[in-house]
């Protein structure tokens, strides 16, 4: 067995073995590192070292020459000798590691976040929001990535970017989002996390407060976004009319299935799983919204009243549909006045502006909650299971038809309102 110090140039030089047989050649500058040479002229780095309590040397095959470069099989057999001395088995740690490199590439953030959207989000009421805002602005950045390697650097940089596109409140529900989905994979306890990069991450610290919004319509407004609506194709132009009728919740219109309309009695009945409250809404409705409703397709392949693919999904994507509609808007504004300008709005601004406009009109505070599903405190909500449908339904007709007088007025402004109030 010789010992020499081995070069790349040694190690091409060396000749095949006689038939049949094999021989060693051995570093001189790693102990027991050497270069097992076959018959056929295959070079295999090898390390010979007795194992702590073993009276005999072992050999282990680090790897062969061309796959495994000289620098790296010295490197190798150094770590290995460090093994060995430690009393751990190189090829048992190799395994182990190899194993734990699988997982951690197994639980790629892709992965993790699909499984939250199927198994959690998805079971939500804004589960379809929720799974689009995750795959637009997490899963196209991290993919691919082990989620053990995301960091509380990699979340501010998301939540940065949306605070700089002037989307603060957006911000916020990605914050919502994520804390979501690493809370969930920690207590799935089955991804190999055990932190969160959201941990002690506070909104206010990190994307700024939360204004309270404030923005409604004026009626000059109102006029402009009907008359806007009314040149939308279905199905958002119809869409928005309906959130303008009803203030019920983008997610609630969007989804809605025709199976829950009644329509002999003109009633809405939303099942509790798309409310928030985690309660059926009845929502009675004005014949404004019937003849909205009359005015939609019915599809065959599906129940959904608003959908781009033949009512089996309903509409989920709204920037498009938001920018025709800011557009329109304006330019129903400026038909009145060829200087004015649409201040900002979100959608659900439009919920908000009606709720507004329901506080103009004879209706009790209580019930314009009720109108819009929002919850009745403490024990009122447990004991009072009226539904108010008789009082809902006169409050939703008073607004159809304060908005109808808004949008078209009569010669005597109050004649119509007057006359539903009668």
């Amino acid at each position: 067995m010789g010992r020499r110090n081995l070069t790349d140039r040694t190690l091409k030089a060396l000749k095949a073995a006689n038939p049949g047989k094999h021989y060693d050649v051995m570093d001189s500058v790693v102990p027991g590192f050497g270069v097992r040479i076959s018959d056929t002229g295959r070079r295999t780095f090898i390390l010979v070292k007795r194992f702590p309590g073993k009276f005999n040397p072992t050999r282990l095959a680090l790897g062969e020459f061309g796959a495994l470069s000289l620098e790296k099989a010295r490197t190798k057999a150094r770590d290995w000798l460090e093994l060995i001395r430690a009393g751990k088995h190189p090829k048992d740690e190799e395994r182990r590691q190899r194993v734990a490199e699988e997982r951690r590439r197994a639980n790629s953030f892709r992965v993790v976040a699909e499984d939250f959207i199927n198994l959690a989000a998805m079971k939500q009421r804004k589960g379809s929001e929720v799974k689009r805002d995750i795959e637009r602005e997490f899963i196209a950045r991290w993919d691919g990535r082990p989620i053990t390697d995301i960091t509380a650097y990699d979340v501010t940089a998301v939540l940065d970017d949306a605070v700089a596109r002037g989307a603060p409140y957006q911000a916020h529900n990605l914050l919502g989002h994520i804390r979501r989905l690493f809370n969930w994979a920690i207590a799935r306890g089955v991804y190999g996390i055990d932190r969160s990069p959201c941990d002690r991450m506070k909104p206010k610290d990190v994307i700024g407060p939360k204004a309270v919004r404030t923005r409604v319509f004026t009626d000059s407004e109102w006029r402009a976004f009907w008359r806007a609506t009314e040149g939308i194709a279905y199905p958002y132009g119809p869409l928005f009319r309906m959130l303008a009728l009803t203030g019920q919740r983008k997610s609630e219109v969007a989804e809605a299935e025709w199976s829950e309309f009644d329509l002999g009695r003109k009633l809405w009945i939303i099942p509790a799983a798309r409310m928030k409250a985690d309660a059926p809404h009845v929502v009675p409705f004005s014949d404004a919204v019937m003849a909205i409703l009359k005015s939609l397709p019915r599809f065959e392949r599906g129940d959904h009243l608003f959908s781009t693919d033949f009512g089996r999904k309903p509409v989920n994507g709204f920037s498009k549909a938001k920018v025709a509609l800011d557009k329109a808007f304006l330019a129903e504004l400026r038909m009145d006045n060829a200087k004015a300008k649409l201040a900002p709005f979100v959608i659900h601004d439009i919920r908000r502006s009606m709720r507004t406009g329901l506080s103009a009109l004879p209706v009790s505070s209580d019930v314009a909650e009720l109108v819009i599903a929002h919850a009745r405190p403490g024990l009122r909500k447990v004991y009072d299971q009226h539904t108010f449908e008789a009082e809902k339904r006169r409050a939703l007709e008073l607004w159809a038809a304060r908005l109808r007088d808004i949008v078209e007025p009569p010669p005597a402004n109050l004649a119509s309102l007057e006359k539903a109030m009668a």
